[in-house]
């Protein structure tokens, strides 16, 4: 899997630096420190999972979260990537919402495990 790249999307962070797990399990890493960042970097770029956050802030104008355009992104440039998102406690309502519209391959409530990221890891790896 050395071939395999993986982009890690950090806005807010507040939980364990995953990049060493990521590269133990065999991925190259990439890292953008915004949406906006990771969608310029996707358009070059064709990577095998991204992990981001899942952010909702009823203030947005347009949407209801951060990864929104992300996903949508991924649609338009028909990209296979496998989203993985780590978000907190008590979301999930807004996120039901989200996956309405988009698709997510995996849902880590935070606080998240360096064994729970390495068996979703595993398990998109033989998806």
């Amino acid at each position: 899997m050395s071939d395999a790249l993986l982009l890690s999307i950090v806005e807010l962070g507040g939980y364990p630096n995953f990049i060493p797990l990521y590269q133990k399990c065999g991925y190259q890493v990439a890292s953008a420190a915004s949406q906006r960042k990771a969608i310029a970097w996707l358009k070059k770029n064709k990577p095998q999972v991204i992990v981001t956050e899942f952010n909702y802030d009823p203030m947005f104008r347009d949407r209801m979260s951060n990864i929104e355009s992300l996903l949508a992104t991924l649609q338009r440039h028909k990209l296979d990537s496998r989203v993985v998102l780590l978000m907190e406690t008590g979301r999930q309502p807004f996120l039901d919402k989200v996956l309405q519209r988009y698709q997510v391959h995996a849902v880590l409530e935070l606080p998240v495990s360096e064994q729970q990221m390495s068996d979703i890891l595993r398990k998109l790896t033989h998806e």
